[in-house]
């Protein structure tokens, strides 16, 4: 039986060997009940927790949107001819290789002056503070796209915009991942995935609603529902508790055990709260006890470096696997052939399809691990951009070719978004310790930034017909860099599922092979015991 209430607070409270024997046998059981609980035994455990992880996980929803619509307005008519050139060769209005370039890179890279933010603000301030004030600005910086009179002031709005979007690039899934318990924690971090498509498929929506529109209203429009986000989001992080791992990291435990009873079902007891509470400060002990500190530089120090790399390679595979070819290819679909409508239509279907694949992944994993489906992902989009490729031959004298190819870029998204996807997202949410979580998703999110950076200034000469015009071959440069990032996962990409942050930094300390974090046995006591033994050893030796 767990201690009771008064019996657990006045020992944690305590020093020396007492304390440590309280928290390892209240760990111990708040670990073996975090292993029991089902999928369904969670949610109703902690319906008020899987609330709050989806309601802050909108804001995704929002940059989703906001971030779709630069790329799709290449092919619209009406955008085309109020800032594009005109090509009497090719006798349409076309945006320019170089703007395309700089305005597909401009969300980008204000995301990292974002996201470098996020790192040293949200440990301080925490994540709801951080959002609202993110919120504010965002509403601010909105008017300058909206009432750009040409491309250089569209830019400067871009780049702006984006450094708030940066901030809430990282911000769902982390406090998903500190305020859920394990049953829920691979859905609800990989939650934002379909977070995204909603956005998408909400600008989508709206893009081929107004590709008719023959006034500039075509494109201001959905610049201008870009202000019916901010102020209900805003509203739900002025409601949201803050995260219980982030008040223990700042020592304010009775507020952590408040946010945990408040996150609780009304029937779960007092000392199953305690429990678990005693679970964190275990966690966040042995973290300490191996000098991580929440800084930049610990993301680099010990075992940390490992898990920094793998949070940042899950990430950028997302689009060293094609993503800037086949996912949203409206473009694509206009340069293989087909009409902007029909393009349209496609790419509205495309983000369908990927609504629905996220909701079958859930259903997925819970069978399947994250690096499973990781792997099998990759392998089956790496085998489809190799028929897409394979097509561009025929397509060249076949209408028919080119359907083809564009509904292969569809089964595409698909299985990104069953596997790859909202797993990545998951998997790098759940993999750092957790007092550099923030620091180490900003690091992966920009990791996955600079590499959309590259894949953003290659793809558009790859594909632009005054450039490369390799339009299908250009799935043949995806196809080979996706299977390197298989080459990588296969020998660096550790199972997750399953496993508590205690017991994965038990296994990261131990220098546990990728391949062997499912299979291995832990004793938790015993483990973390050694674990802060060896770090008292290796403090005390002498010079």
């Amino acid at each position: 039986m767990p201690p009771n209430e008064s019996s657990l607070m006045d020992e944690i409270g305590l020093d020396g060997a007492k304390q440590s024997r309280a928290l390892d046998a209240a760990a111990e059981i708040a670990t073996r009940d975090e292993h029991s609980l089902n999928f369904w035994q969670a949610v109703r455990r902690y319906p008020t927790a899987t609330f709050w992880a989806i309601a802050l996980s909108f804001t995704i929803i929002m940059e989703g949107y906001d971030t779709i619509l630069i790329t799709n307005f290449y092919a619209y008519p009406q955008f085309k001819k109020k800032y594009g050139t005109f090509y009497p060769g090719l006798n349409e209005w076309l945006i320019p290789t170089s703007w395309q370039v700089a305005l597909s890179l401009a969300p980008t890279s204000g995301s990292v002056i974002g996201l470098i933010i996020n790192g040293f603000v949200t440990e301080r301030f925490g994540h709801r503070q951080v959002i609202m004030v993110s919120l504010s600005v965002l509403c601010a910086f909105i008017f300058i796209p909206f009432f750009a009179p040409n491309l250089p002031v569209l830019l400067l709005g871009l780049i702006l915009c984006s450094i708030p979007w940066g901030v809430f690039g990282i911000l769902g899934s982390a406090y998903a991942s500190e305020i859920c318990p394990l049953a829920l924690r691979g859905i609800l971090t990989s939650f934002i995935n379909i977070c995204w498509v909603i956005g998408q498929l909400v600008a989508a929506g709206v893009l081929q609603g107004l590709i008719n529109n023959p006034t500039e209203w075509a494109f201001r429009i959905p610049l201008a529902l870009q202000w019916m986000w901010p102020v209900p989001l805003f509203v739900l992080a002025f409601m949201a508790p803050d995260s219980p791992w982030w008040l223990i990291r700042k020592n304010r435990i009775a507020e952590a055990k408040g946010v945990l009873t408040r996150l609780s079902h009304q029937g779960v007891s007092s000392e199953e709260i305690e429990t678990k509470l005693a679970m964190m400060i275990h966690t966040n002990n042995l973290e300490a006890a191996t000098k991580t500190e929440s800084t930049y530089s610990d993301c680099f120090q010990g075992t940390n470096l490992r898990r920094t790399e793998i949070a940042c390679m899950v990430l950028m595979a997302q689009t060293l696997s094609g993503e800037q070819f086949a996912y949203g290819s409206t473009y694509f679909f206009t340069q293989a052939g087909l009409s902007s409508a029909n393009s349209y239509k496609l790419n509205f279907i495309g983000f369908a399809v990927a609504f629905v694949a996220t909701c079958c992944s859930w259903v997925l994993m819970r069978w399947f691990g994250r690096r499973s489906m990781i792997i099998g992902g990759l392998t089956l989009m790496t085998l489809t951009l190799l028929i897409i490729g394979a097509l561009s031959y025929p397509a060249a004298t076949s209408n028919v070719d080119t359907w083809t190819q564009a509904i292969l870029t569809l089964v595409w998204l698909a299985i990104y978004s069953i596997t790859l996807g909202p797993q990545s997202f998951a998997l790098a949410a759940e993999i750092s310790a957790t007092r550099v979580r923030s620091q180490t998703l900003s690091l992966a999110r920009n990791a996955y930034i600079c590499t959309n950076l590259i894949t953003g200034l290659i793809e558009p000469y790859l594909i632009n017909p005054t450039a490369a015009n390799l339009k299908g071959k250009t799935a043949f440069v995806w196809m080979g860099i996706a299977t390197l990032s298989i080459v990588w996962c296969i020998f660096r990409l550790p199972e997750t599922k399953g496993r508590t942050y205690e017991e994965l930094d038990i296994l990261f300390e131990k220098g546990t092979p990728a391949w062997k974090f499912k299979s291995a046995d832990i004793d938790l006591i015993r483990d973390a015991s050694e674990i802060s033994g060896k770090t008292e050893k290796v403090e005390h030796e002498p010079a």
